[in-house]
């Protein structure tokens, strides 16, 4: 039986997924916040991975392209699906230097159980207090908003995505990405 807390947790969850599908967020200041400016450095961070290395930093990723992805909870519909299809399409990232990172507000466990459960071979961090999130304009309460951003090898933030459907999102991102290394 779902307990009353998880099953409003749900429920939020799915209203902002809701809200955000319907694009009732703004270009310049998302549902979550203000957003990064483009061609602006991206916003610092070290979080805690799933993976059991201690933590990873955006610093550690100089040299790298970045596909930076916030979203609500681990396990839920529209979270597995966006997961999975950034897993399906992950050896073309590799091809083009890109890191994939999920973030979102649950905690290292919830994260390590969700990899194993979906044979996901990329990080995803634990943003449990909200502040890198909050850094991304990509919070609403106590749940990262669906956002992403593309970060180049210089840290400086690229594209945004606030308007994300999980089923098509990583190919929009693939796109859009193939677009900024040609320039």
């Amino acid at each position: 039986m779902i307990s009353r807390r998880n099953f409003f947790s749900i429920l939020f969850a799915s209203c902002v997924a809701l809200l955000s599908w319907l694009n009732f967020t703004p270009v310049a200041d998302a549902l979550g916040g203000t957003l990064p400016k483009i061609n602006q450095p991206a916003p610092e961070f070290t979080l805690p991975t799933n993976t059991g290395n201690g933590t990873i930093s955006l610093s550690q990723l100089h040299g790298k392209w970045v596909v930076l992805y916030f979203y609500p909870k681990d396990f839920t519909s529209g979270c597995t699906i966006e997961a999975r299809r950034f897993q399906q399409d992950l050896p073309k990232y590799i091809e083009k230097n890109t890191q994939i990172i999920g973030v979102s507000a649950d905690d290292v466990d919830s994260h390590a159980e969700f990899c194993d459960s979906e044979g996901l071979k990329f990080p995803l961090l634990a943003d449990t207090n909200g502040a890198v999130s909050k850094a991304y304009g990509s919070w609403i309460g106590y749940v990262s908003m669906r956002h992403s951003f593309i970060i180049d090898p210089e840290g400086i933030v690229r594209e945004t995505f606030v308007k994300v459907n999980p089923n098509i999102h990583s190919q929009e991102v693939l796109a859009r990405l193939e677009e900024l290394q040609r320039v």
